[in-house]
């Protein structure tokens, strides 16, 4: 039987996941749930219905995932907790309702933990580096 080559992007991520520290590993999911929600969006105006399920679905997968391992004993962990939980009954909404408007809500406030969670691991770094 004829083996299939590994796919070397596929590799990449799995590597880059495996790696990953819990920050890094955060932002990753940050960043992927958008790349989802956006898919179920770009579904929608295409009339893809089942398309904009499943991607609704992936995004929930790691909104859930977010809300399993936040640590609720800390206050930030609490408002995440908090925040998660708005946005995956948002993502659910969504998605049983197919409402684009109420996806760019929810890709809005994960770019927005992106975008402050890449700030703290650069001041982290930075830091690290000079400390």
């Amino acid at each position: 039987m004829m083996q299939v080559a590994p796919n070397p992007y596929r590799q990449y991520l799995e590597n880059a996941v495996l790696t990953a520290d819990p920050g890094r590993l955060t932002l990753m999911l940050y960043t992927g749930a958008v790349k989802f929600i956006h898919q179920a969006r770009d579904c929608l105006a295409a009339r893809d219905i089942p398309g904009a399920h499943r991607a609704c679905l992936r995004a929930q997968d790691i909104i859930v995932y977010l809300l399993e391992t936040v640590n609720r004993e800390m206050e930030i962990g609490k408002n995440l907790f908090a925040l998660y939980d708005y946005m995956y009954r948002r993502l659910v909404e969504a998605n049983v309702k197919k409402e684009a408007a109420v996806l760019d809500e929810v890709a809005g406030l994960l770019e927005e933990l992106a975008d402050t969670w890449e700030q703290a691991l650069k001041l982290k770094g930075q830091q690290a580096a000079g400390g």
